[in-house]
């Protein structure tokens, strides 16, 4: 050995590495040094750099190494992990049967040692009873072989539980059942708080609604009063036109324009409620009809400073000195005098009448109109909507006319009646 060793290697340490000498010769000729040039194009500069076999090996090493680590990887990804994923979900389903087994358990001792306690009353009634009749002694024997009977059924069933490893137990559904027994219960006590919350809630609410009522009960009752005290004198020229306060009342409630509003709805109740809420329904109906009633009707003068040179109805005519009906009233007044609309309305005439001269017509609903006569310019146009105060013309003498002065007139359905009482509204 040493002959050989001296003959074809120069020591022994020669002879001990020569194993991995040839193995670095291998790599050297599969992986033999390499040299690339970089030119550095704006420097003009040229780089040489030099990867010798080490590098090369050591750079085909990382890439085998990462490869093979990928693919294992995928390997573990696709074959093992369903594997485990079901591993888990067993597992999971073990430890609920495990705990759903010790619940059982417990419920089926808890129940062994009541019956076992029963038992031990039940004996020792039968033994120390001495008044008793045939009749106790039979039910209380009954009793006894009842709980003895359940008491077997009990042991037969935790002896199947330790040996049977198919064993269903007879109480699975016990533990849930108890467990949502308790959240039943909570919720039950929950929802008692929230009822007697709500009672006191509407308790609440009812006495409130009380005192509201009341409130508005008594400010629509106050207001109405106040309102048909405001058209109280008119009561009479109403009257004579065929008409009532209630009749005008619901046709006011069921009109309609842009500056009066829009048509109150009525309400209605049911009449197994409180009368008092159909009444305060009729009261507030009434309250409204009354406000556009008192808001529509050409209640008060069309000029500032009243001064009335003619009134209403039979007079000698100025021309002809004969007796002739006057169909309005005439306030006297200077050429420009401002003539304003009493109510709010929409002008439906606005122009040169035979006899009326320059006039203005404006129609105020509900079948009242007013017109203005012997104007000596219109402020407004055929069409316009006006609001109480507004300037519609000027005072004049046009027209059948002696004089200035402003012949005013209030028609009901196109006939003229005797305006006084609304112009002293």
């Amino acid at each position: 050995m040493i002959n050989f060793i001296t003959r074809y290697f120069t020591s022994l340490w020669a002879f001990i590495t020569s194993p991995f000498r040839a193995l670095w010769r291998a790599i050297c000729r599969i992986f033999p040094p390499r040299e690339f040039t970089v030119m550095d194009t704006p420097r003009g500069n040229v780089y040489t750099f030099k990867q010798n076999s080490f590098w090369r090996f050591t750079k085909f090493c990382g890439k085998t190494g990462l490869i093979l680590w990928a693919a294992w990887s995928t390997y573990v990804f696709v074959y093992h992990r369903p594997l485990l994923q079901k591993r888990t979900q067993e597992l999971e389903e073990a430890k609920s049967l495990h705990a759903r087994q010790m619940t059982d358990l417990q419920v089926y001792l808890e129940k062994y040692n009541e019956l076992t306690r029963n038992l031990n009353v039940t004996d020792d009634k039968i033994l120390n009873a001495t008044d008793m009749d045939e009749k106790q002694k039979e039910d209380l024997m009954n009793s006894r072989l009842k709980t003895w009977g359940e008491l077997d059924f009990l042991r037969t069933r935790l002896t199947e539980m330790f040996t049977n490893e198919e064993y269903t137990a007879e109480y699975t559904n016990l533990s849930e059942l108890s467990a949502e027994f308790e959240l039943t219960r909570a919720e039950n006590e929950m929802l008692k708080k929230q009822n007697a919350q709500m009672i006191e809630s509407m308790q609440q609410i009812a006495t409130a609604d009380i005192q509201i009522v009341d409130v508005v009960s008594k400010l629509a009752s106050e207001n109405i009063d106040s309102l048909r005290e405001n058209i109280r004198g008119i009561n009479s020229t109403i009257a004579s036109l065929g008409l009532t306060q209630s009749k005008l009342v619901n046709s006011a409630n069921k009109f309609s324009n842009p500056l009066v509003g829009a048509a109150f709805s009525p309400i209605e109740f049911d009449k197994a409620l409180d009368p008092k809420y159909q009444k305060l329904a009729d009261d507030l109906e009434l309250w409204n009809g009354l406000t556009k009633l008192n808001k529509m009707l050409p209640l008060g003068a069309p000029v500032e400073n009243v001064r009335i040179t003619s009134n209403f109805g039979t007079r000698n005519d100025p021309f002809t000195g004969e007796p002739k009906k006057h169909r309005g009233i005439d306030f006297a007044g200077k050429i420009g005098t401002e003539l304003m609309s009493p109510a709010p309305g929409r002008v439906v005439s606005a122009g040169e009448r035979v006899g009326y001269g320059t006039t203005v017509e404006i129609d105020h609903g509900l079948g009242f109109t007013t017109l203005y006569a012997h104007l000596s310019q219109i402020m407004v146009a055929r069409g316009d909507w006006v609001r109480p105060g507004t300037v519609i013309g000027l005072a004049g003498s046009t027209g059948r006319s002696t004089g200035p002065h402003l012949h005013y007139e209030i028609r009901y359905k196109g006939v003229p009646f005797n305006p006084a009482k609304f112009v002293k509204e």
